[in-house]
Parts: C-alpha cells; structure tokens; sequence
C-alpha cells in the first residue's frame, strides 16, 4: 500500500508503451521519481522527454528484462540515484501464439524469458531492497505489481506458451504476496489481469532478439497472431484507464486487478471443473461460432 505517492521512486518495466507509459503518465502527475526500462530504444527516448517534460526526475534505461545481468545493473542504478523504490511495475511483457507443440525452443526462450525471468529478476532484486528500507524507516510503504494477464487464469487454445507464462506469474505474485505478509506490513503485491486492452502487445515480434532464430509461422500461429491483433484492437478498456486501476489498487492494497471483470465467470467454471475433477470447459461455451470457426481453419 502506498497511501502518498509525491516524492516516492516508481520502476516501470516495459516503460515506453502500453501500461508501463501510461502509469509513467500518472507517476509524473503525482509528482513521483520515474524510472523508465524499455528494450526499445526510440520508444524509450520518446517516454523519457515526454515524462521529464512534466517537471519529475526521471532516470531512463535500455534493458532486456531477460537478462540477469542488466537487470542487476539496472537495480545498482536505481539503488544509487533514488534508494529503495516504492513502486516496481514488473511489466514488460511478450505475446506469443500457435498450437502448443509448434513453439520452437527460441520461442518458449523468449516468452518464458521476457514474461517470466523478467518478473522474477524484478522481484528478487528489488524485494531485498524495498524491505531493508522498511526495517530502516517505519514510514517507509513500498508496492510491487506484476503484469500477468487473464491468460493467467484460463487455458485458452492456440496460445500455450503466453497462457504457461502468465499462469508462472500468478503464481508467483500470489506467493509473493503472502512471503510479503510474512515478514512486513510495509510492503505489498498486486497482480494486474488484463483481457483484451489495446496495447502494442500484439506486436511484440518486433522486439525478438535477433539472435533468436526464426522459423517461418505455422498455420496455427498466423491465425492466433490474427485473432490477437483483431481483439486487442477491439479492446474497450484502455491502457490508461488500467493504469488507474494499478495506482487504485496500490492505494487500497488490492491485489487483484482486472480490466474485465465479467471474464470471471470462465475462471469459475475453470475452477468449478478442477474441483469436481471434470474434463476442461469449452473455452468457446459463450461464443460456440468462434470455436467452430478456428476448427474449420486448423483441420482445413
């Protein structure tokens, strides 16, 4: 929970776009200390005037959030120009579709590296740190959020490899939230859920490594990379208004954070089959032409 944000130092992975510019947005309104980490350069640099014409500190990084050792000098960094944070948006994040078994291992590498290691690189560095400020000073409140996704909570088909990492990032933020309540009152998690918002996620290929290798789209992967770019493009939520549902949520210690709460009702009958031990729901229940349609085009 943070109850006053001026003055207090936010991190923001994936910073020059989508959720992690927009809650940027509204850490210079609030007057906060801004620490922009992007992997795309001109992105960033636009993120960074933008911001610091606002009239905050803000310290602006190239990192790849896969990588442990960037990840380590961005928090030396952080450490050296502003303390402790009080606000890490684990944000960054990659898209990825397909049917499961044609992910190639670069892009299980990729995924799992940008979604999962960049989350869990973000927590372990800078948990450390946010605690020995509390233990330091009992005014000290300090928040982490981690951007997971509804794909956290369901199994939807022809996205394996993002729903197997967002699903790692629930897990995770959940354990984090309760290992934090072990040891602190002071500091706090939050898992932000997403569904369809417009963001550039659907884009994300843009920023592959190169040294990744590529191997040319399957059938299965063109058509969930078209059914992304048509949803997230219809999206009615947008970024910014979930970044003011992060900064509500840091607010009011809230940990789950959703742009659709009406998806819930697929997390129930998820769950409602685990527990009576049932065969998994059809994903496509409510919308049974959207089923038949990705069958007819994958068995075509």
């Amino acid at each position: 929970m943070i109850r006053n944000f001026e003055n207090k130092t936010a991190v923001l992975t994936g910073g020059g776009s989508g959720f992690g510019l927009e809650c940027a947005r509204i850490a210079g309104r609030l007057k906060m200390n801004v620490v922009l980490v992007d992997v795309q350069q001109d992105a960033l640099d636009k993120a960074e005037a933008e911001i610091k014409a606002m009239g905050v500190k803000v310290f602006a990084k190239r990192v790849d959030v896969s990588n442990a050792e960037q990840m380590e000098a961005l928090a030396k960094d952080v450490e050296a120009q502003f303390g402790a944070p009080h606000f890490v948006f684990n944000n960054a994040g990659v898209g990825s579709g397909g049917l499961v078994w044609e992910n190639s291992v670069a892009d299980w590498q990729w995924v799992l590296g940008v979604n999962v290691w960049g989350v869990v690189h973000g927590v372990r560095l800078f948990t450390p740190m946010m605690l020995e400020a509390a233990k330091k000073d009992p005014n000290y409140e300090g928040h982490i959020v981690n951007t997971a996704s509804m794909a956290g909570l369901l199994t939807a088909p022809n996205m394996g490899v993002y729903n197997v990492s967002k699903h790692a990032v629930v897990a995770l933020t959940e354990t984090l939230y309760q290992d934090l309540k072990l040891v602190s009152d002071q500091v706090s998690a939050s898992v932000l859920c997403p569904y369809f918002v417009p963001t550039g996620i659907s884009q994300s290929h843009r920023n592959r490594p190169a040294e990744l290798p590529h191997q040319k789209a399957t059938k299965s992967q063109l058509i969930g990379q078209a059914m992304s770019d048509k949803a997230v493009s219809s999206g009615k939520v947008s970024a910014a208004q979930m970044a003011e549902m992060v900064f509500e949520a840091i607010a009011n210690d809230q940990f789950y954070i959703y742009s659709h709460p009406q998806a819930l009702g697929n997390v129930q009958t998820r769950m409602e089959a685990i527990v009576q031990q049932q065969n998994p729901p059809n994903p496509f229940a409510a919308r049974p032409d959207i089923g038949e349609k990705l069958k007819t085009q994958l068995r075509s």
